[in-house]
């Protein structure tokens, strides 16, 4: 597949992860929703590091800001940050099997969570309580299926 082609990938899959994230759901399921925008934005910052990087980190990041009305600029630091470490890391987590990489997906969602909490503690916004934590595992869980699913859309090099 071309240059373009992958980049049209990439944007149509984080495209997909912005709405499953933002989509509306009962009051009870949204503590363990996991942040797809955040394992979409890893695993291509984790696969493809030069066509996805910082820049999708932290435009995704903002297209989140922008769609849930929270601070401008508060998603798009902790994910540009939860990006870098993912471009930095991707041969080692590259290497790793699966549940490892989950492992590694597990620490960045909580990485990604903790800015997000000093963030809204250093501007005077209530946190969410002991469930605004609940996601970053459920994501961890969902990390083989994401992988399997992303996965079919590029070819390895």
């Amino acid at each position: 597949m071309s240059e373009r082609g992958n980049l049209v990938t990439v944007l149509l899959t984080a495209l997909m992860g912005l709405v499953l994230t933002i989509l509306p759901l009962p009051s009870w399921l949204v503590p363990v929703r996991p942040a797809f925008l955040v394992l979409v934005v890893l695993y291509w910052s984790t696969m493809t590091p030069y066509l996805a990087g910082l820049a999708l980190g932290f435009f995704a990041g903002l297209a989140l800001d922008v769609f849930q009305g929270s601070l401008l600029g508060e998603h798009a630091l902790a994910l540009s940050f939860v990006t870098y470490l993912a471009v930095r890391l991707n041969l080692m987590m590259r290497a790793k099997p699966v549940f490892e990489q989950s492992l590694y997906v597990f620490a960045a969602l909580v990485i990604y969570e903790l800015l997000l909490w000093a963030i809204d503690g250093w501007t005077g916004r209530a946190g969410g309580g002991a469930l605004r934590w609940l996601h970053t595992a459920v994501g961890a869980l969902v990390w083989p299926v994401v992988t399997g699913v992303l996965g079919r859309f590029h070819a390895a090099r």
